[in-house]
């Protein structure tokens, strides 16, 4: 059974997301339909390209994504297709898969053309262009049949850490806030472990505040301590699933979390300090 995802800015309270999948129902029943989120902050592409980027490798190979967000219809903007790490990702040509493979070369690039081919009107994106897409290759058809082979599309350029030598530091920003206020940085594992080599010790620095160890995960925070719940509320950095630097609070929450604490915002810069 073929499986197509959805990532939206949408929401759930208008009909968008119910019209995307009743529209792919109607051309075949038998697709498995994911959500992935439609939680997207509107057109926040930073935001898409962090949760797509590590939660489509859990997906089959083979599997298509549809990537609704900025996506609403531009004349003069292209939809695009990307064959990318054994998948299929459709969405509007607006640096958004760039972002996602910003380290990763795409088998092929397409021109998502079966629209204009025929003088359809586009008054929906998602249903008119990527949905029918996306089922045609749910069916096995080719992509050269629904669009023509292009070299590149919109680049954006991911935020990256810097290491200042002069001064031994490495200088991060933070790229993304999940559901517990956790504040994830662009600062990966690697990054910090080739330019610490050599010292004794680091400080992380961010707004007034410091940290001075990074824990490999949550539940190494948990049996650092004697009991878990004198702890609440104690922060604490760490590599992440994804082998980013992250700054957490134990068992924190939206209202409660790092993000609340700490009140660093997405584009606020850590430093990471070697002594």
């Amino acid at each position: 059974m073929s499986i197509i995802t959805l990532t939206s800015d949408f929401g759930n309270l208008d009909y968008r997301v119910a019209a995307v999948k009743g529209k792919i129902l109607s051309l075949n029943s038998k697709v498995n339909i994911i959500d992935i989120t439609h939680d997207i902050q509107a057109f926040n592409l930073i935001q898409t390209s962090y949760i797509v980027r590590n939660a489509y490798k859990y997906f089959p190979k083979g599997t298509i994504h549809i990537l609704s967000v900025d996506s609403f219809y531009n004349k003069s903007r292209k939809n695009i297709l990307y064959k990318a790490d054994g998948s299929y990702f459709l969405a509007a040509d607006n640096g958004l898969l760039s972002l996602i493979f910003f380290d990763i070369k795409p088998e092929a690039i397409y021109e998502i053309t079966l629209n204009s081919r025929f003088d359809d009107v586009v008054n929906f994106t998602s249903t008119d262009v990527f949905v029918p897409a996306a089922v045609h290759l749910a069916n096995g058809g080719l992509p050269e049949v629904i669009g023509r082979k292009i070299d590149s599309a919109k680049e954006l350029f991911f935020p990256k850490p810097v290491f200042n030598e002069s001064e031994k530091m490495i200088i991060g920003e933070v790229t993304y806030i999940d559901n517990f206020g956790n504040i994830i940085s662009n600062i990966s594992r690697d990054f910090f472990e080739s330019n610490g080599k050599g010292s004794e010790g680091f400080i992380i620095k961010f707004r007034n505040l410091t940290l001075s160890r990074v824990y490999s995960s949550h539940t190494e925070v948990v049996s650092d301590w004697e009991r878990e719940t004198e702890f609440h509320g104690q922060s604490a950095a760490i590599f992440n699933d994804s082998q980013l630097l992250e700054l957490t609070i134990y068992k924190g929450s939206k209202k409660n979390g790092a993000k609340s604490l700490f009140g660093l915002n997405v584009g606020e810069n850590i430093y990471v300090e070697f002594v």
